[in-house]
């Protein structure tokens, strides 16, 4: 006599198995002398670029970046490392999961050398072996927190919140990019058309209360005034990057051009409002992370949310407001060597 054993589990949890996440990280040494004299000879100061300091200098905290993937994402399949061409010295590059990603890897040679972080991330899609389903993330952002694939991805669907919002405009603000990425969201899309077919995505509870508000008020507009952007880890479709670049690749070179940002650019925010547009993600709420933009009202509260693991993912923004740059980069170190003080495999 023969026996079937039928096993019955969630289809998202199944397709959590069959479908690989990549983790992508882009870094800067802005300490490397040899970064800093290619760097120097495109550097023009002008009131058109944005080469601020807070945008090279080093917290020296990349070590937990990696022991959180370890500890809180050990399913993760590859983590690439995007660099310039310099490597911190402890990092260890042998690790199976690792693939250390060099500019000239992956972005087109009539870009290079770029200091542009846009030029960087919008050609994130070409990086060789990349998966289709992929988590971004800047050098600031961190998971302090155990996580699952499916807080990143269900069903071969990225998870992100739907809501309208204003764009803020201020001096060295990344206002201009979000501006330029709406243009051509509403170039391409009718607002009211995809407030109708998806409608219940952005009106969905896991949104919040506050973002559904926000949304219901700014609805009066019949064009996209702005999307909501948490400055937390990203989740892209690396199909949504090919399909944006085939439509408005005339824009995107004119932007990767520029080898600083500046304010006539777009930026990997329009392939995340391009995918709102089209309803292809699956809503999550607000409350899986926080970003602390680094300022003396915050700071302790920043502190104990980095020590304690508050949250699953946390961004650690540096302003141009933050104040005794060393003394606090030393206390956000000490914060993380609480949370996570053992060595991960990706370091020597």
């Amino acid at each position: 006599m023969s026996y079937v054993i039928i096993l019955f589990v969630k289809s998202g949890e199944i397709m959590d198995n069959m479908d690989k996440i990549d983790f992508v990280m882009i870094w800067v040494d802005g300490n490397d002398p040899e970064w800093q004299k290619e760097k120097n000879k495109y550097d023009s100061s002008t009131e058109k670029g944005d080469n601020t300091i807070v945008r090279y200098r080093s917290w020296d905290n990349l070590q937990y970046w990696f022991r959180g993937i370890e500890k809180f994402a050990p399913w993760v399949n590859k983590v690439h490392f995007v660099t310039w061409g310099h490597l911190p010295p402890w990092l260890n590059k042998d690790h199976p999961k690792l693939n250390i990603v060099n500019h000239r890897d992956y972005i087109p040679e009539k870009y290079l050398p770029t200091f542009n972080a846009n030029t960087i991330e919008l050609n994130l899609h070409r990086i060789e072996g990349l998966a289709e389903q992929f988590v971004y993330f800047n050098d600031d952002m961190f998971i302090t927190d155990h996580v699952k694939p499916r807080d990143f991805f269900r069903n071969g669907r990225p998870m992100d919140t739907y809501s309208m919002d204003c764009i803020f405009f201020a001096k060295k603000s990344a206002g201009f990019f979000n501006g330029n990425d709406i243009e051509l969201i509403n170039t391409h899309f009718n607002k009211n058309e995809c407030m109708k077919k998806h409608f219940t995505k952005w009106y969905s509870p896991k949104n919040g209360f506050k973002r559904i508000l926000k949304t219901t008020a700014l609805n009066i507009w019949p064009w996209f005034p702005g999307m909501y952007y948490n400055h937390l880890p990203s989740n892209f479709l690396k199909s949504t990057f090919n399909k944006v670049w085939d439509i408005e690749g005339e824009v995107l070179d004119q932007t990767c051009a520029d080898k600083f940002r500046t304010k006539s650019n777009c930026n990997q925010w329009l392939m995340k409002f391009w995918q709102l547009a089209e309803g292809t993600p699956i809503p999550r709420g607000v409350g899986i992370g926080h970003c602390f933009h680094i300022k003396d009202n915050i700071w302790k509260d920043a502190l104990k949310a980095i020590s304690t693991g508050k949250y699953k993912l946390i961004c650690v923004n540096d302003t141009v407001h933050t104040k005794d740059f060393e003394l606090q980069k030393q206390q956000v170190i000490d914060s993380f060597e609480k949370l996570l003080p053992e060595k991960s495999a990706f370091e020597l």
